[in-house]
């Protein structure tokens, strides 16, 4: 891949990340994940994967002392653009740049599914956090997309097939045991449902199809009457998507 198809498929997620935030349910997810955190005045916490920076700004905005990580330079960019005042740095999530035990809390926020080895994330999170530190993983399962539609059989084409695209899709359903055999413990999980009537969500259903379009897993038409569909759900309010996150919280002995 290019700079120039990097930098487009870096400011495509971008475009989703914004309209994913812009969602109440996920505003209040956020919140609620600060909760589990601890957060509090003076708190060293690392957000995993920080994307344009949003967490790290409300986290700071708590008082915590918050490091935004991401490995997309764009991203590092972006976040360091809109919030100026904040800590930002390049890393992936294999090699975080602090001593062992330097933080009371570690977040990763629609991350996980992009990882190739979680156990070895949740490795490195356990060397970061100090005794008595937290660690809150939210994030989707991909095969759980629920979304209406005049022709179901296509839909679980589209939502199977998205699935098949992901790095680690169903990592959700496994992270309760790696945090165990990691050695945390107090693991708790958690599902919130995300629903969506809005046709601003129709930009998230025409990308999916166009990614599994260029697999080959449907044929142009089908894509293209399918996401004809759904606008036009959007526009006379018959649009109908919903996505269960899931919030996986743990302690570090």
């Amino acid at each position: 891949m290019d700079q120039k198809q990097k930098a487009s498929g870096s400011d495509a997620l971008i475009a989703q990340l914004d309209l994913a935030e812009s969602i109440p349910e996920m505003r209040e997810l956020r919140m609620w994940s600060y909760e589990l955190l601890g957060i509090a005045a003076d708190v060293a916490v690392v957000d995993v994967g920080c994307g344009a920076g949003r967490a790290v700004a409300e986290m700071g905005m708590r008082g915590a002392q918050v490091v935004g990580i991401d490995p997309d330079e764009r991203m590092i960019s972006l976040a360091r653009e809109r919030w100026p005042g904040e800590d930002f740095r390049m890393a992936d999530a294999y090699g975080l740049p602090f001593v062992d035990g330097a933080l009371r809390g570690y977040r990763a926020d629609k991350v996980y599914h992009a990882v190739d080895d979680p156990a070895r994330a949740i490795d490195e999170a356990r060397r970061v956090l100090a005794s008595g530190g937290r660690i809150v993983v939210v994030g989707q399962d991909w095969d759980t997309f629920i979304i209406d539609s005049d022709d179901a059989a296509l839909t679980r084409r589209i939502v199977h097939a998205r699935a098949d695209m992901i790095t680690e899709p169903r990592v959700v359903r496994r992270l309760p045991r790696l945090l165990a055999e990691a050695g945390f413990v107090d693991v708790s999980v958690e599902a919130h449902m995300m629903v969506s009537r809005d046709a601003a969500a129709v930009t998230i259903l025409a990308d999916m199809a166009a990614k599994v379009r260029s697999v080959g897993a449907i044929s142009e038409a089908e894509a293209d009457g399918w996401v004809a569909e759904q606008r036009e759900r959007g526009r006379d309010g018959r649009l109908f998507f919903a996505l269960p996150m899931f919030v996986t919280a743990a302690t570090r002995l």
